[in-house]
This record gives C-alpha cells, sequence and structure tokens, in this order.
C-alpha cells in the first residue's frame, strides 16, 4: 500500500525548543523534535517523560464519589457483606476484574466475580447477571468497564437490595445510573485531571485510593500493573499522562515478575525470555484474553488471570489458546465474507462509510471485521449480525474521525449504544438496519475530512542513515512504551539503494528483507518491508528511492539495529 506522505510541520520557535531539550538532555536534535511534537518543552518534564514515577500518580480521591466508594466498600468488608466484582468480556474488562479481586481477596474473603456471557447477556450490566448476585447473597456490586448507561438494569438491582460501585471510562449519557458511586473521569462534572484511564485503570485508582484509607503500602499494589499495562495497550488509550506511568511500570512488572496467570499466556505464544513490549500485548497476550470471551465465556479469562498454581494456569491458558486459534479460523471466513460483500455493493466505492449486516455472523467477531475493513479501505464501518429479535455491532474508526458521535447522532434508532472515539458498540431492532446505514453514511459524509479516509502516514522527521548511531537508538527506546499520542516515531530517508543483497522472503514471497546504503554514509542498514514484495523489481534496478520507516532492535541479533519499512517510493515520486 501507498501512502501519502505527511511531514509533520515544525515552526522556528519549536525547533529553537528541539535544540534546548536535545542540549539539556544530551541527545540528538532530531529526538528533541521529538519531544516537542509530543508537547513536551522543557527539560523537567522531559526526564518525568523518560522515567515515569509511581509518585507521580495522581490523588485518587479527586475522583468524583471516591469518597463514597471507599466508604461503601469499607463498610461492606465491616458489615462482611457478600460482593461481586462484575466487568465486560473484553481484555479491558478482564483485566479489572481480575486486579480488583486479587487486591481485595487478600483482605476479604466474601467475594465473587462475574463477567456477562456475550452471546445470552450482551454487552454491561445484565438482568441476568444481576438475579445470580440476588441469588448468591450479594449486597454489593462493583463494576469495571461498563455501567455507566445501565439505568434500569442498576435501578433493578437497587429494588433488590444490591448497590453498585461505577468504574468506567466510557462517555456517559445524559442520565447517570443510581448508583451510591460512578467513578468516571468523562462525567460532565468530573474534578479528575486526567480523562483517559482505561475500564482496568478506574479500576487501579479505586484500590489505590481503599488502601489508602485503610493504611496499606502502596508496595502491596505494585504487582497488580503488569495487568494495568495489559489493559492500557489492547483498549488503545493515550500512553502520556497517568496512563504511561501506569504502563510503563506494568512493563517492567511484566518482564521482572508477571502474574503466574499472566507468564502462562506468554508461554503458551512463545514470548518466554523475551522482553515484552506493548506490541507483544497487542498481538499476542491480548488477543488470547479477548478470544475467551468471543468465542466461549470471559470468566475463564478472569479465572487464568487470577490462577496462583503454575502448572492449573498452563492448562487454562492451553485452552484459552485453542479458543484464540478458533478465532484466528472465524476472522478469516467472516473478514472474506465481509470484503465480499463491500465490494459488490452498488456505488459502494462512493461512500465514506461502511455498514454490513449478516444475520449469521459470530457475534464476538464482528468487532476485528470492523477493524479489518476500516483498515483496508479507511473508512469508518459497522458490522453487525443478529443476535436473538436484535441486530447487534461493532463500530471502529480512522484516525481523527470520532465514530462514537457518528453512532450517537443515530440515537434514535438505536436500543443502546457505547463507546468512545474510536470504537462503539450498539444494538437496535432489525428493522432499523437500513434507516441506521442510510444515517450513519449521511453523518460521515458531513463531518469527515476526506482526507481521513486515505491510506496517511505521519513522518516526524527526515534523517539519514549516519544519524542512527548506538546512542540514538539508545535514546529512542526511551520513548517506549509507544501508543496512542505517543506513537512509534517514523522517519524517512531520502535516495537509498540497494546494497546489493535484498531479496524478496516469506512463505508467498509477499516480504523484503533489505540491505541499504544512503549516498551520505558508509553504513550498510538491515530492513524488512512486510507485503510489499511488488516493489522488489524497483529496489534492484539500481536507481534511488525514499524510505518512510521506524527503527527497531532485530530480534534475531540483539543490540542490532532494524529498519521496519512502511512505505517505499522511487526518488522524485510525490507521495
Amino acid at each position: 500500500m501507498n501512502y501519502k506522505w505527511n511531514f509533520v510541520a515544525t515552526t522556528t520557535e519549536q525547533q529553537d525548543t528541539a535544540r534546548k531539550l536535545a542540549e539539556g538532555l544530551k541527545i540528538s536534535p532530531v529526538l528533541g523534535q521529538l519531544l516537542v511534537n509530543r508537547g513536551i518543552t522543557d527539560v523537567l518534564e522531559a526526564r518525568r517523560f523518560f522515567c515515569p514515577q509511581l509518585s507521580e500518580l495522581i490523588d485518587p480521591f479527586l475522583f468524583r464519589d471516591m469518597d463514597k466508594a471507599v466508604e461503601r466498600l469499607n463498610r461492606a468488608l465491616a458489615q462482611k457483606e457478600r460482593i461481586m466484582v462484575y466487568g465486560d468480556y473484553d481484555v479491558d474488562g478482564c483485566t479489572a476484574v481480575a486486579l480488583v479481586y486479587k487486591f481485595l481477596g487478600q483482605y476479604y474473603s466474601n467475594i465473587d466475580y462475574y463477567i456477562p456471557d456475550r452471546n445470552e447477556e450482551g454487552y454491561g450490566v445484565s438482568i441476568q447477571g444481576v438475579d445470580y448476585a440476588y441469588d448468591t447473597g450479594v449486597k454489593l456490586i462493583i463494576v469495571l468497564d461498563c455501567g455507566i448507561k445501565a439505568i434500569d438494569e442498576i435501578a433493578y438491582a437497587k429494588s433488590r437490595g444490591i448497590e453498585f460501585i461505577i468504574c468506567d471510562h466510557h462517555v456517559p449519557g445524559d442520565e447517570l445510573p443510581p448508583a451510591v458511586a460512578i467513578l468516571n473521569a468523562k462525567r460532565r462534572d468530573a474534578m479528575y485531571p486526567y480523562s483517559d484511564l482505561s475500564g482496568c485503570g478506574v479500576g487501579f485508582k479505586l484500590m489505590q485510593a481503599f488502601a489508602q484509607s485503610n493504611g496499606i503500602e502502596f508496595s502491596r499494589l505494585i504487582p497488580l500493573l503488569d495487568l494495568c499495562a495489559v489493559s492500557i495497550a489492547s483498549d488503545i488509550v493515550p500512553i502520556m499522562g497517568e496512563n504511561r506511568i501506569l504502563a510503563y511500570h506494568g512493563l517492567r512488572q511484566l518482564n521482572s515478575n508477571p502474574s503466574v496467570g499472566l507468564k502462562a499466556i506468554m508461554d503458551i505464544c512463545g514470548l518466554a525470555g523475551k522482553e515484552i513490549t506493548m506490541g507483544d500485548i497487542i498481538f499476542k497476550i491480548g488477543p488470547r484474553i479477548n478470544a475467551s470471551g468471543r468465542m466461549q465465556n470471559g470468566k475463564e479469562a478472569v479465572t487464568l488471570l487470577v490462577e496462583q498454581d503454575e502448572k492449573v494456569a498452563r492448562m487454562q491458558a492451553n485452552q484459552i489458546n485453542q479458543y484464540n486459534d478458533q478465532r484466528k479460523g472465524l476472522d478469516k471466513s467472516m473478514t472474506e465474507e465481509a470484503n465480499s460483500i463491500v465490494e459488490n455493493l452498488d456505488h459502494e466505492h462512493e461512500k465514506k462509510s461502511i455498514v454490513i449486516y449478516n444475520p449469521d455472523w459470530h457475534k464476538g467477531i464482528i468487532g476485528i471485521v470492523a477493524s479489518r475493513l476500516t483498515e483496508v479501505y479507511c473508512r469508518p464501518s459497522v458490522v453487525l449480525t443478529r443476535s436473538e429479535e436484535m441486530a447487534t455491532g461493532s463500530a471502529r474508526s480512522v484516525g481523527g474521525f470520532d465514530v462514537y458521535k457518528a453512532v450517537e447522532s443515530c440515537r434514535d434508532l438505536l436500543e443502546n449504544f457505547g463507546g468512545h472515539t474510536y470504537a462503539a458498540g450498539l444494538t437496535m431492532r432489525v428493522e432499523h438496519v437500513e434507516a441506521f446505514k442510510q444515517r450513519f453514511e449521511q453523518y460521515v459524509e458531513e463531518n469527515i475530512d476526506p482526507a481521513q479516509t486515505l491510506p496517511q502516514i505521519d513522518i516526524e522527521a527526515v534523517i539519514d542513515f549516519k544519524d542512527i548511531t548506538h546512542k540514538f537508538f539508545v535514546d529512542l527506546k526511551r520513548f517506549n512504551p509507544f501508543g496512542p499520542k505517543n506513537p512509534r516515531p517514523t522517519f524517512c530517508t531520502r535516495q537509498v539503494y540497494d546494497y546489493g543483497t535484498s531479496k524478496v522472503v516469506g512463505r508467498d514471497q509477499e516480504h523484503i528483507k533489505l540491505e541499504l546504503v544512503d549516498n551520505k554514509s558508509n553504513n550498510v542498514m538491515n530492513g524488512i518491508a512486510f507485503g510489499q514484495s511488488s516493489q522488489a523489481r524497483y529496489i534492484k534496478s539500481k536507481q534511488s528511492f525514499d524510505i518512510v520507516y521506524a527503527i527497531e532492535e532485530n530480534t534475531h541479533k540483539r543490540g542490532e539495529v532494524q529498519l521496519q519499512i512502511e512505505d517505499i517510493l522511487p526518488t522524485g515520486k510525490d507521495a
């Protein structure tokens, strides 16, 4: 795929700031510019960015209702009430439930956890879940990563003598549920200064406040940070501010002393002995946790995440790995069907969005298929299937477009919806699907920037191979962990040539393994260009070309730099 190349523009003032940062930190001016691109303008702030400290976590009692939440939780423990920890069936929800259950379980035994069945109960708090809580004597439910729109369900629970503490990060509706406490930094009356926590992150803040109120050392919370890192990576929340602190130390925990359950997952997907990155979580650990909720029941994932016995955890991880294999097969077949539907729709290429419905698709896979369609066609996509008498679906967005607002614009056609900027879930009556398609398309057409529907790549700096020194790479690694608002830096080098040894590789000869030189140094750079074998003939022609790439460590030769090449263009050709 050829991208539109967007070079990050900088003002003279920003360039001066970048130089001062580089001098103060003794790093390359290029890296100084990367800091400025992330809104970092002074040396102290940069040092905090490079080395986030747990002491800089925000006071959890700045959350509106945190005092009420902790008071109610403490009362439940004092009165020996039965507590249920309830969460969504995705990675964020499962890690959040595991975190709160594990921490409270160290001090209190009358506690249970619950994950709703995706197919039988659907998303969020369910009447079935409330009835189960009532039947098992639960008096307090801590709900994580959902609940902010469960007005009727929580009112029903209240009528049965069950109270709720909501820990959510999704956008609230106009009305809030009748809960004892609602911890959500996106509330209109929110006081908390950071609104981008994951659902697991909100659960962590509740446990931090609970620990403070009971004189429990903060160090007791540190072993749970691996769960925070997994949720932050998988839920694709910004990795700046408080999330960066949690992700940074969560990765350290994951690499030094992971929980028994997470270690079992790491072992089963070939990560044993490897330094775990956010990418490993996104592409290997997260999908396996998700597979449980997609193919069976997310409660199995929580059971694994809270397991203490290594042998049992290995057996559970094997089972979840099998779910993941099943998920991959369904994912492939459904994506092929979806692509076929899109390609055969009348005037589809003129539209700014994609909305497709197939009543026979597996409910647990539609979010993945929506992501695939968005990636291929560069348009906001909604994939719907039938669940009993309703059409239920997942929406995914392109960079810069708020798909939640697009879904919200059709709220009169919907029975339920929720989500955030880049992902949303929705439910409607089957007879409303056609009207929804038209209304959603109209909103997207009127509000999307045409540039957002083109494949684009943002380039932070143009550099030469001579700039990529060992020190440059070591300093660049300090920008980890990467994610939204702190993307992995992408560079451009002009006029590079094949060293003479580049070759096509891969099972289907779809990739290119490159050895490259430029005309400003004698450095030979190794690179890999995935899925770009169509460029091989031009590369071997001995003509110059320009490349856009990220710099990474060669996993096969530790300490050696490798370029992951995102796009290739003949020199002089506009992108």
